[in-house]
C-alpha cells in the first residue's frame, strides 16, 4: 500500500510541475491520466490475484505490484500448512496400516459404545461389516449377556473370555476394553481358540499318560507286595515264575510307552531335515522280521518291495513309522489273516509304503481320530495286544516331517490299508546311489 501512495504522490508532483510549466489544465490532465493508468494496472494485477485464489496451491503470479508483499507470506504459510497436513495424513495412514497389521483385533467406540472403526482382524473375530455396523452400538452387534455385564463395568482390569459362534465356527475370544481420549473406548480382541485347544490337548495328554502308566504300575505294585508279604515257601517255583513273567510284561509295556513318548517328543520338537538316501527295502525287511516274531506264525505275511527304490529322509524316523504300521496291522488282525507290506511307486510315480491287513476294520467316524495320541477304537482289545496308543501318531509326524501324507482306508470287517505317500522329489534310485558310492 505504501508503494501505491508513493506512485500517487509522484504523479501529483509530475502533474504540478507540468501544470506550472504548461498550464494548470494540462497538469491536471496529466495527473488524471496517471491515476487512470494506475487504476488499470491495479485492476489487471487484481484480476491475476483473483485467478490465483482459485488455484491457491500454485505459486502466486509474479509482478503484481503491491500484492507481491501480501501474497508471498500467505503462500509460504499455506505451503507449510499443506505439508503439515500431508504429513499428518501419512502418519494417520501409517497408523491405520499398522493397526490393520496387528495380529489382534482393534475397535474404537464412542461414549455410547457405538462402533467408529475396526481393523480386519476384529471384523473377522466378531463378524463385523464396518460399512453397515459403523455408528451402531457394540452391545447391539455383539449380543452376549456376559459381554453386556462386562461392558457395564466402570473399569476393566481383566479381559473377558467369551465363547462365540461366528459364521458357523466356534471361537473363544479374549476381549479387553480400555478408555482413551475423552469419552472414547478401545476394545482389543484376541482369538485364543487354538490356545484353548492346545491346553485341552495338554490336559488330556497328561491324563492319558497317567492312566496308561497307572495300570501297569498297579499290577507291578500288587505283585511286589504279594512277593514281599508272603513267606518264601508259600509260593511254588511255577507261581513265582508266573508272577515275575507278568511283572516283566507290565514293565516292558511301560518301557515301550516311555520310548514312544520320547520318540513323539523328539519328532515334535526337533526341526525337519532333508535327510540322506534311506534304504527303505532294508527297513521294511527288518520290520518284517520283527513282525514275524510278533505274529508267531498266526498270520500270513506278504511282501511286495521294489528293491531299487529309496527315499531321502531320516533312517531312524522312517524305521519307526514302517515298524509301527506293520505291528499295528499284526496286533489288530485275527489269527489266520493276511498282512501285505508294500513299497513301490504309485500310478503317479510317487514312492508309497503301505500295509494292508484283513483285520477287524475301522468305522469311518473313527478314522479322523486314529492319529490322536492314545486314541483307541477298542480300548480293551488294545490293552490285550500291548499297544501304546502312540504308533499312528508317530507315523503321522514322521510323514509330515518328510512332506508325505498318511492315508488311511478301512472297511469294518474287511480290513484296513495304511499308506505313507512320499512326494516324487524325495525318491532316489538305489542302483544309482550304490554306483555313485562305489
Amino acid at each position: 500500500m505504501s508503494k501505491t501512495l508513493v506512485s500517487v504522490a509522484l504523479w501529483a508532483l509530475i502533474g504540478w510541475l507540468l501544470g506550472a510549466w504548461l498550464g494548470a489544465d494540462i497538469g491536471w490532465a496529466i495527473f488524471a491520466l496517471g491515476l487512470l493508468a494506475m487504476v488499470l494496472v491495479s485492476g489487471q494485477q487484481l484480476s491475476r490475484v483473483s485467478k490465483w485464489v482459485k488455484s491457491i496451491d500454485e505459486p502466486p503470479p509474479p509482478s503484481v505490484g503491491p500484492w507481491d508483499e501480501i501474497l508471498a507470506p500467505i503462500y509460504r504459510k499455506l505451503k507449510r500448512n499443506r505439508l503439515e497436513l500431508q504429513e499428518r495424513h501419512r502418519s494417520f495412514q501409517r497408523a491405520i496400516l499398522a493397526a490393520e497389521a496387528l495380529p489382534d483385533g482393534a475397535l474404537t467406540l464412542d461414549g455410547d459404545m457405538a462402533l467408529q472403526w475396526c481393523n480386519q482382524t476384529a471384523a473377522g473375530h466378531l463378524g463385523l461389516n464396518l460399512d453397515q455396523d459403523k455408528g451402531h452400538s457394540i452391545l447391539h452387534i455383539l449380543r452376549a449377556p456376559d459381554f453386556a455385564r462386562y461392558a457395564g463395568q466402570k473399569s476393566w482390569d481383566k479381559p473377558l473370555l467369551l465363547h462365540l459362534t461366528i459364521r458357523n465356527q466356534e471361537r473363544l475370544l479374549q476381549l479387553h476394553l480400555a478408555p482413551y481420549g475423552r469419552g472414547h473406548f478401545l476394545m482389543v480382541t484376541r482369538d485364543v481358540t487354538q490356545i484353548e485347544r492346545l491346553e485341552n490337548t495338554r490336559k488330556d495328554f497328561v491324563a492319558n499318560v497317567s492312566h496308561e502308566l497307572r495300570t501297569p504300575l498297579t499290577v507291578l505294585t500288587g505283585f511286589l507286595e504279594t512277593l514281599h508279604d508272603m513267606p518264601d515257601d508259600a509260593l511254588t517255583a511255577e507261581q513265582r515264575e508266573h508272577y515275575l513273567t507278568l511283572m516283566m510284561g507290565q514293565a516292558g509295556h511301560m518301557q515301550a510307552l516311555v520310548s514312544d513318548l520320547l520318540t513323539l517328543s523328539a519328532l515334535e520338537s526337533s526341526p525337519g531335515q532333508d535327510g540322506r538316501p534311506v534304504g527303505m527295502p532294508g527297513l521294511i525287511h527288518a520290520a518284517l522280521d520283527q513282525g514275524k516274531a510278533l505274529s508267531a506264525g498266526r498270520h500270513a505275511l506278504v511282501v511286495l518291495v521294489d528293491e531299487d527304490l529309496d527315499v531321502l529322509g531320516s533312517t531312524q524316523e522312517l524305521s519307526s513309522a514302517v515298524s509301527n504300521l506293520l505291528t499295528n496291522a499284526i496286533r489288530y488282525t485275527p489269527d489266520g489273516g493276511t498282512i501285505t507290506a508294500g513299497w513301490q511307486r504309485d500310478a503317479e510315480g510317487r514312492p508309497r509304503y503301505w500295509v494292508q491287513d484283513t483285520g477287524i476294520g475301522i468305522a469311518a467316524v473313527d478314522i479322523p481320530r486314529l492319529t490322536e495320541r492314545f486314541f483307541r477304537v477298542d480300548r480293551g482289545r488294545s490293552r490285550e495286544t500291548g499297544g501304546t496308543g502312540l504308533g499312528l501318531a508317530i507315523a503321522k509326524h514322521v510323514a509330515i516331517r518328510h512332506q508325505a501324507e498318511l492315508d488311511i482306508q478301512s472297511t469294518p470287517g474287511a480290513g484296513s490299508t495304511f499308506a505313507i505317500e512320499f512326494p516324487t522329489e524325495r525318491q532316489c534310485d538305489a542302483i544309482a546311489q550304490h554306483n555313485s558310492a562305489a
